[in-house]
């Protein structure tokens, strides 16, 4: 039996993968605790020097400044204020540049070696580093702490979608992709509620970071992907992790067997020739990564883009970090209903979400800016960033089910990178109001507008049994198999016994 139907006779989705899936998905928490960090740790309070308009140096600010506010930060620590004030943002940055590399190194590192291993490694290490983010005795050592966690974080992030696809059947790819996006998300807002609850700077890192000690040890009992191991002919290995998912899900699988994902030669082939240059010698992955490493920039930069420009930063700081996330949360379940239904699908949803960002950013242009008016153009943005949210989420789901299995992590980094760089520009967008006031919403609208488009380009992977090589991409022969999995696979999935 292939793949899918041995997830149909070891559980799609029993009890063993819903705990396995779940540490896996509450991790998320922690990592959303380290991407938030800078935002409240490197808070600038009110503050005054004295006398006005005297040129001190570094040392001798410290005797002439007062701050209003009782805030413990590494602002007022390390007194990163005037000529020193960049170095926050810097911190923050160099977080999303660890984020770039990572998403790079270990998507194609845990397709060479391993999805277990690498996730592990980069979880315990980002615990190590997160460390070293509380206790740092220099602002340079924090900086380079905040560099080493975003490399692990990126890293990781990949690594533990990637798992909560792999452990289950297709037919719930969607709500476990959709439910790591959520937790996310309500990370955000824990994060928010817990830095009002402690507020040293220093005590706040320390208590973000403990969470990943428990996760570390909750991770170290999950088991290898099996999809990892077929797709690299450990059959035999795959056959026991099945058989282990199997017992503890209550299921007899002592006669499981899985065929071959083809001859040796093009098994062999396929694990050599696996690797991100693949992406671009393949036909077929070329034009896909192609389009989806835009899509993935464009939802990065509408997405932060319409953050910064549509949320007010007044008000108390911690509920502005809590709303940061809760807003997101809307989107979830409106994407899971719609790419979960075959009139709309992966592809039509994402280039609809998209396209609606994008018209959202395009209305805004033509409103005053009012905010006593019922149709405002924060309203507007709201709706875009609601939009996009949920591009943002099904682009996950999306591209993990366009990847074979030998190449997946490593189409899912490339697409992350594309995406860090769209992060990365997106505060610079609003700056553009400087030129014209409706600039910045219209590179957001061409942004979202376009990449819609280019979506409609894509296969659609609805009800589609998951591609495990590349010779299943452009083989006729495989092409044919794959139609008749997918007839098999329907069949099975509505005989009445079926649970």
């Amino acid at each position: 039996m292939d793949l899918e139907e041995a997830f149909q006779v070891v559980g799609e989705f029993g009890p063993y993968q819903k705990r396995a899936v779940a540490v896996l998905i509450v991790t998320q928490v922690y990592m959303a605790c380290q991407s938030m960090l800078i935002v409240l740790v490197g808070h600038t309070p009110e503050y005054r020097i004295e006398p006005q308009g005297t040129a001190f140096s570094q040392q001798e600010l410290l005797h002439h400044v007062t701050f209003t506010e009782d805030v413990d930060s590494i602002v007022t620590e390390w007194l990163l204020i005037r000529q020193q004030a960049y170095k926050v943002s810097l911190a923050g940055s160099l977080f999303f540049a660890g984020l770039l590399v990572g998403n790079v190194v270990f998507g194609p590192l845990s397709d060479k070696i391993g999805r277990r291993p690498v996730y592990l490694a980069g979880l315990f290490f980002e615990v190590v580093f997160g460390y070293v983010t509380a206790v740092a005795p220099s602002y340079e050592v924090f900086a380079a702490s905040r560099l080493l966690v975003g490399l692990m974080n990126g890293g990781i992030g990949l690594v533990c979608f990637v798992l909560t696809q792999e452990y289950v059947g297709k037919s719930y790819w969607a709500m476990t992709g959709t439910l790591t996006s959520m937790t996310f998300a309500v990370g955000i807002a824990m994060f928010g509620a817990l830095g009002y609850l402690i507020q040293p700077w220093r005590s706040l890192a320390i208590a973000a970071n403990s969470s990943g000690v428990l996760f570390f040890l909750l991770s170290v009992t999950l088991p290898e992907s099996p999809r990892w191991l077929y797709s690299q002919g450990q059959r035999e290995q795959a056959e026991e992790v099945l058989r282990y998912m199997a017992l503890r899900n209550g299921r007899a699988a002592n006669n499981l067997m899985l065929q071959r994902a083809g001859d040796a030669k093009a098994s062999n082939h396929d694990n050599r020739g696996a690797g991100v240059q693949q992406l671009a010698i393949h036909p077929v992955l070329r034009l896909r990564t192609m389009v989806l490493m835009y899509i993935w920039y464009a939802c990065s930069l509408v997405y932060y883009g319409l953050t910064l420009g549509a949320s007010d930063t007044s008000g108390n700081r911690y509920v502005n970090v809590a709303m940061y996330g809760l807003v997101e949360l809307p989107a979830y379940p409106l994407c899971l209903y719609f790419i979960n239904k075959n009139w709309a699908g992966r592809r039509k949803s994402m280039a609809s979400f998209l396209c609606l960002a994008g018209s959202a950013c395009l209305c805004t242009t033509f409103v005053p800016e009012n905010t006593g008016a019922l149709l405002s153009v924060t309203l507007l943005a709201l709706v875009g960033k609601l939009m996009v949210s949920a591009a943002f989420n099904i682009a996950y789901v999306y591209t993990s089910e366009l990847y074979p299995t030998v190449i997946r992590n490593a189409g899912l980094g490339v697409c992350s990178m594309s995406c860090r760089v769209g992060g990365i520009l997106a505060p610079f967008v609003p700056s553009m109001r400087a030129v014209h006031t409706s600039l910045p919403f219209t590179v957001f609208s061409l942004s979202g507008l376009s990449a819609g488009c280019l979506g409609l380009l894509l296969p659609e992977t609805l009800n589609k049994p998951a591609v495990e090589t590349l010779e299943e991409l452009v083989s006729p022969t495989h092409s044919r198999v794959m139609e008749s999995k997918a007839l098999l696979y329907e069949d099975y999935k509505w005989k009445p016994n079926h649970k």
